[in-house]
């Protein structure tokens, strides 16, 4: 059965490299040996708060690993489909994407 390929994967490479970006400023700005437990208060049924551990030092540590292994998959993948996306182009010619098929963001 043929399937459709995305002829504007370029948009779709542009998208996944700011993903990759704002991982590693994630990854960047969390270091290991700096994590604390976060806390935040509850409400009680009496009305009053208590404070309550919502991430401790290890889920986070696991969170940020986990994350920092996506980004070298993601990054390998972003890398062979950029190379295949250059290929194409070269053997094909260069194409634009017209204004009225680009993604736009309604504010």
């Amino acid at each position: 059965m043929a399937t459709k390929k995305n002829v504007f994967i370029t948009e779709d490479l542009d998208w996944a490299e700011n993903q990759l970006h704002a991982w590693k400023e994630y990854v960047d700005a969390s270091p290991l040996h700096e994590l604390k437990d976060r806390f935040a208060y509850k409400e009680t049924k009496g009305g009053g708060v208590i404070p309550m551990c919502v991430a401790t030092i290890e889920a986070q540590g696991k969170f940020i690993q986990e994350t920092m292994k996506n980004y070298i998959m993601l990054l390998e993948v972003v890398n062979r489909l950029r190379e295949q996306d250059e290929t194409k182009k070269v053997a094909k010619g260069e194409s634009t994407i017209p204004d009225r098929m680009k993604d736009r963001k309604i504010e």
